[in-house]
Parts: C-alpha cells; structure tokens; sequence
C-alpha cells in the first residue's frame, strides 16, 4: 500500500522537528537575553576513535573566568547566536555539537545512536571530558534539548562522567526498540522510516533496525532505561500526553528518580502537558495549558545543580501533570495543572468489561462464550487517524471516519452519570484467536462526545507472537485461545459528565504501523498475505477487558 502524500509532509515534519529541538527554548525557558552577542569558537572535537566532531562554543562576552556549561548535541546543525544569547544571558557557556556524520562531523551517523552511549564508542562521555578539559569550563556540566536532542542525554546519562550534574531532556525515548522502532512488536513505519530518510541518515541505520525485529542484544544498547542504576545526575523530563515519546518521558523519570544512582535518586523533576511532536487542530485546550510550573523551569534547575543557588529546587514537588477535560464546555472538571510526589499517582485500577452487545462497563459479562469475528486484510488496513504520531496528522482526532468498518469492534459505556478521571498507565487484556499463526491486536481508547465525536485519547498495538516475549516467537494455533496484554501508554484525562467512554478493537493501524501479514514468516521475509479471521471473546470465563487507573482525591494529591 502507498502513501505518496506523505512525501511533501515529511520534508514539511522534518523542518518542524528540526525547528522544535533548536527553538524550544524560547517555550520552556524564559526569555533573559545576553546584553552582548556571545563570543563563538568552532572546534573539531576527537572521540577516542579518532573521529573529530563539529562542536561550537558560545562564552558570554561580559564574564571572565571559567563558568558552568549548557552542553547540547544533536543531528540538525548547531546552534547560531541568537539561540545562545539565552544561554549565555543567565551566565552559562553553551556547547552546540553535531553528532558524528552529521554536517561538519566526521565519521558515518551509523547506526543513529549507537555511538552517543556507554558502549565501544562513547561521543557523549568523550565530549564532556574535553569540555571539563577547557579553561572556560568551572567542571560544572549540564545537557539540554528536546527529541533527538534529548534522546542524545538519555544515551550519555549512562556511566556519565562526575562533571555532569544535571539535565533537560524534552520529548525523548528512553527505550528505542519499545518506543521507537517496534512498539508492541510492530514497526513504527511511517514515523522510523519518514524520520531517516527525510533527514538523510545512513542507510545501514534503516537496514540494521529492520534485521532485528525482535529485542535482542543490538537494542540493549540503546536501552537507557534499563540501566538508570548507572545514570547519576538528575534531570527534568517534559513531554506530552499526545507526543510519539510520552512513554519513554514518564519512564525515565519513573526508573531514574526512583531507581538512579547518585544525586539522580529522588531529585528528578516530571512535567506533562497536552501536547504532541508538533500541533493539533480538532482540539484546543485552554491557555494555561502551554504555562509550565516555575518548579519545572530548565535555568532554575541548572543555577541549583551548576551554581548551587538556594532557589527551593529541593522543596518542590517532582511531578507535575495537566489533567485534560473536555476542552469545549466551560464547566468541564479537568484542564488544569496538578502537582504530585511521584508517578504514577495512586489510583483504583478499575476493568471496564468488554460485551457482547457493544457495551462496555465494570460489571463482568455472565453467561457462555460469545465470539466476536472480524476479517482483517493486510492489503486494506484501518487508516492512521490522530495519535501519538510524528508526520502523520497528530493529537486526539475524531475517530468515526473509521469506526464504521466492518473489520472494527466497538465498546461503549453508557452516558456518564458523574466525570470519570482516568491518570496513568492503561492496559487491555483481550482473550483472542485467530486461524492465523501471526497477527497483530490493535486497542483505542476514545472520548465520546454528546455530539458523537469519538476523539483519540490513547492507543496500543501487539504482535501476537509476541504475547510472551520480544525476545522470540510464539506462534497462535487455530481454535486455541489466547489472553493478550496490549499497551496503551498513559493519560490523564476527566472523561465528562454526559460523555462515554469507547474502547476500539481492530488489528491494524496504517501507516503508523506496517500492517501485518499474518503468515507468520520472518518480518519481510517476502510479500505474501493472508487474509486473517480475528476473534475476540467476550464472556465470563474469556472476560476480555480494559484496565483504567481511577484517580480520587482521596488516593492522590490534591488539585
């Protein structure tokens, strides 16, 4: 199946993106400017292979001796003046560096990432030690950036060295094969292969994620996440509850906050809001949405860590997230910002029960078995609508252009009574089977409006033959019935008074997703399909369902 619109969106997102890890400063930072331009030197920087990177070196022109510094690293260019008078106006040298093979740098951008952690090739670690080598440098270092920026922190977080002592990792991944590449075992198609081609990487970066379709040792290596015990500084992770990497942002702040080493352990900050890689249109909340916490503020963080300024970063609340509502209605409960100790908050995980007749409800179904059957074509799959996308349109979408095919099942409660307030992280268990010895399993969780729009708030995928394991297949046996466990990610969201809560069960995704063939050959092994019959079983002894995390004020933290 071809998609050739996204051709001129793909060079359109990667200029965006490209603007949004440059420019998000001028967003998250305030706006103290350095009364003179900085002054610029260009170096070429040696790893300890020999391969010299393009690192440019911005120092304020109105300071003497050696200061604290900004450290950024990415693949979209460095930074110009105008960026590092905001750096160097709050009394800090910033270092712009460009990651190998990218621009002016040496050396091949193969494998993207793998040269920026704790392996044979460490960039990030040796770039630090040449910075703590220089006489501008106070041995007081601290990284920023957003999306691949910030995927470049988590990397070198990972036995960093001593002079790293904080952090700003905006919209990042924390473990590339889960959240990138094969979320729920599924290809992350359009996102993974519109991202490197559009920004000319390597080839061997896009052959060598689609040869290892499984996790294996190639992705412990671009597993930050699994390795927090070893990372040391804290950090503030920013993301959203639409963004391609909202998973990855909750879980490095979960395992390093909680789990971290060194000063990491317990000072890690958390700030969510409603955002996506980019900007939506079906809905628009409220103004204060954009208006981060000053607790969350990068230079507040960095003048504690880096200067040590008694500033009450040490007192306040290290999660911070905005309850979504219904954004239309003027009297919705939600759109605010809400403070907590850590996350997730306390909630009831409450099962929603799938049924037969379409509802969907916390009474368990009684009676025998019902089977619910859909014919899923790899040739015509469900189409991408809204979600947690880069280059596709993003955001929570109305989903009812596609709720009407015969090849997707819909739950639905009835019209809520009271507001129902859904924080944290979702999982569907569905009993299935199939005549299919692989298949995937698709889950959409959706806010029914009064007027009908069914609009995205999160969504899952699973590979069946992943069900067990991503580590080797497990292949589906006709007649046999099976108990999935898809992931949804997270959200925080006030389900309104009058509205209904739907969850959405199909098998594709397209092109989020590279649909699946359901042969059960090796991924890409040729271009057979099957046409697969997909049951999902609704009754008291295959009780599929979802799990929502109900927030109360008297389990969590107060408004």
């Amino acid at each position: 199946m071809k998609y050739p619109e996204f051709a001129a969106r793909t060079r359109r997102a990667v200029s965006v993106l490209t603007l949004l890890a440059l420019s998000s400063l001028f967003v998250v930072c305030d706006r103290s400017f350095a009364a003179e331009p900085p002054t610029k030197s260009t170096h070429m920087v040696a790893m300890r292979d020999g391969v010299r990177l393009e690192t440019v070196v911005y120092r304020p022109a109105d300071q003497e001796g050696p200061l604290p510094v900004i450290f950024a690293r990415g693949p979209y260019g460095v930074f110009g003046t105008n960026q590092a008078k905001a750096f160097c106006g709050k009394g800090y040298v910033l270092v712009s560096q460009n990651m190998r093979g990218r621009f002016k740098s040496e050396g091949s951008d193969a494998v993207v990432y793998y040269n920026d952690g704790w392996g044979k090739r460490r960039d990030g670690h040796d770039s630090i030690e040449w910075i703590t080598e220089q006489d501008w440098c106070d041995g007081n270092i601290a990284t920023w950036g957003g999306s691949a920026l910030g995927i470049s922190q988590n990397m070198l977080a990972v036995d960093a060295p001593v002079e790293l002592k904080a952090q700003f990792v905006m919209v990042a991944m924390s473990n590339m094969y889960a959240q990138c590449a094969y979320q729920g075992g599924a290809w992350r198609k359009s996102m993974m292969e519109h991202w490197l081609k559009g920004n000319k990487f390597d080839p061997e970066s896009l052959e060598t994620f689609l040869a290892h379709p499984k996790y294996d040792d190639f992705w412990a290596e671009l597993n930050p996440e699994a390795l927090a015990s070893r990372a040391h500084a804290p950090a503030i992770f920013m993301g959203g509850w639409y963004d391609i990497f909202l998973q990855g942002t909750l879980n490095s702040f979960s395992t390093l906050h909680n789990s971290g080493g060194g000063q990491a352990h317990g000072n890690c900050r958390l700030v969510i809001g409603p955002y996506a890689h980019g900007g939506f249109k079906e809905l628009k909340y409220p103004k204060d949405s954009g208006k981060r916490p000053a607790a969350v503020e990068a230079f507040r963080f960095f003048d504690h860590w880096l200067k040590g300024s008694k500033n009450g970063v040490v007192d306040d609340k290290p999660v911070h997230y905005y309850v979504m509502g219904d954004p239309e209605a003027d009297d919705a409960p939600g759109n605010f910002w809400r403070s907590a100790d850590n996350w997730p908050p306390p909630s009831e995980a409450v099962p929603y029960y799938l049924h037969a007749d379409g509802g969907l409800s916390p009474n368990k179904p009684e009676g025998s078995e019902v089977r619910l059957a859909y014919d899923y074509d790899p040739k015509n799959p469900v189409r991408t609508v809204g979600g947690q996308n880069l280059f596709l349109p993003k955001g929570p979408a109305d989903q009812r252009s596609v709720e009407d095919r015969p090849d997707v099942l819909l739950f639905t409660t009835d019209v809520l009574e009271v507001p129902v307030e859904v924080t944290g992280r979702i999982r569907a268990k569905l009993f299935v089977s199939s005549n299919c010895p692989d298949t995937d399993f698709t889950v959409k969780l959706t806010d029914v409006y009064p007027d009908g729009r069914s609009m995205l708030v999160t969504d899952g995928i699973l590979r069946a033959r992943y069900r067990k394991t991503f580590t080797e297949d497990n292949f589906l046996k006709p007649g046999s019935v099976y108990e999935l466990d898809v992931d949804l990610w997270s959200t925080s969201l006030v389900f309104n008074k009058g509205h209904r809560i739907r969850i959405g069960v199909s098998s594709s995704n397209a092109p989020r997703f590279e649909p699946n063939p359901n042969t059960g050959k090796p991924f890409r092994a040729d271009d057979e399909t099957r046409i697969a019959t997909n049951t999902v079983h609704v009754s008291q002894q295959h009780a599929s369902h979802v799990i929502l995390p109900v927030y109360s004020e008297q389990l969590g933290a107060g408004r």
